[in-house]
């Protein structure tokens, strides 16, 4: 199997490395340093699950010079998908299967219509074919230490499973892919149920933690964190319901699961102390624009992005 991977960030970067340690048709994209880095000298893990070893992997700057492919993993953020489709769509025009990896509401995720959040005009919808599409949900932390070297914490879980149209087929390829380079995939028999799951944590812990600057184990020993934490998620799963997906796990259970987790810094604390652009829309935007057209009330959740937004705002704006 003939693999990319689009994005070799903490999470692309990665299972690009488990991978390439097992197999020889694995290739990232890349950029800038990171990209020059990895040519030079392979691509580095530090202080993984795994242990600490380097990977010899090809890095190209452009999906298209990897044709032809059979699956890609796409690892870039979500708000970045827009900017990368261009080079990707070459690749759907040949059928290959694409592993969407992001944190949030996926743009497939409702094949009748685009949210405005994550797909403003409806251009990533429109270009891929549900049926080349792999839902995932990533259950691991990590961070790009320096350009080439990549730290990974949290577990190897990835949850893997196709929307509508999709080819279980693919899905059982990967897995098994996934599994012969040490990592720990587990089938979905509801993927969307799964993004719900995960979103729970990522729509409350990654703003609280960004306006606090804390990570995860000392954002939920403090009682008023883990407060409005729990509040965030039962908006969360009454926006949840309303498309159809009920969850079963309460707040304080999934508060529980992240508390006995590593202490990571979540994603957006990393973006902020980085000055990048969050990802606000995907993750808490999207959930605000479900409540609307359900006519739910999320105060909670509409006052936490509303600070997050000022936040990212203060340090883009400069």
């Amino acid at each position: 199997m003939r693999v990319a991977v689009l994005g070799a960030g903490a999470i692309g970067g990665f299972i690009a490395a488990m991978l390439a340690r097992k197999f020889s048709d694995v290739a990232v994209v890349a950029r800038g340093a990171h990209l020059e880095a990895i040519r030079s000298h392979g691509l580095r893990v530090q202080h993984s699950d795994a242990g600490s070893f380097t990977a010899s992997v090809r890095a190209v700057a452009d999906l298209r010079e990897l044709l032809p492919l059979d699956v890609v993993l796409l690892a870039v953020k979500a708000q970045q998908l827009p900017a990368a489709l261009e080079q990707v769509k070459p690749a759907i025009a040949a059928g290959v299967h694409f592993v969407t990896m992001q944190n949030g509401i996926p743009f497939w995720y409702f094949p009748e219509r685009a949210l405005r959040s994550v797909d403003p005009n409806g251009e990533l919808r429109a270009s891929f074919p549900q049926a080349q599409i792999i839902g995932s949900v990533v259950h691991v932390s990590g961070h790009v230490v320096e350009p080439g070297t990549i730290a990974q914490s949290g577990g190897m879980r990835y949850i893997v499973g196709t929307p509508e149209n999709g080819d279980p087929t693919v899905v059982d390829s990967i897995v098994r892919l996934f599994e012969e380079c040490g990592l720990a995939p587990e089938r979905s028999v509801h993927i969307r149920k799964d993004i719900w799951n995960k979103m729970l944590g990522n729509v409350s812990l990654n703003p609280v933690s960004a306006l606090t600057r804390f990570t995860i184990r000392p954002m939920l020993q403090d009682d008023t964190l883990r407060a409005l934490i729990a509040a965030m998620m039962r908006e969360a799963i009454t926006v949840a319901r309303s498309t159809g997906v009920h969850i079963e796990v309460m707040p304080e259970e999934r508060i529980a699961y992240a508390a006995r987790l590593s202490d990571v810094k979540t994603s957006m604390l990393q973006d902020v102390e980085a000055g990048r652009a969050l990802e606000l829309e995907p993750i808490v935007g999207a959930v605000l624009e479900l409540a609307r057209d359900a006519h739910l009330c999320v105060p909670h959740l509409e006052t936490v992005y509303a600070l997050t937004k000022g936040l990212e705002s203060s340090y883009l704006l400069e």
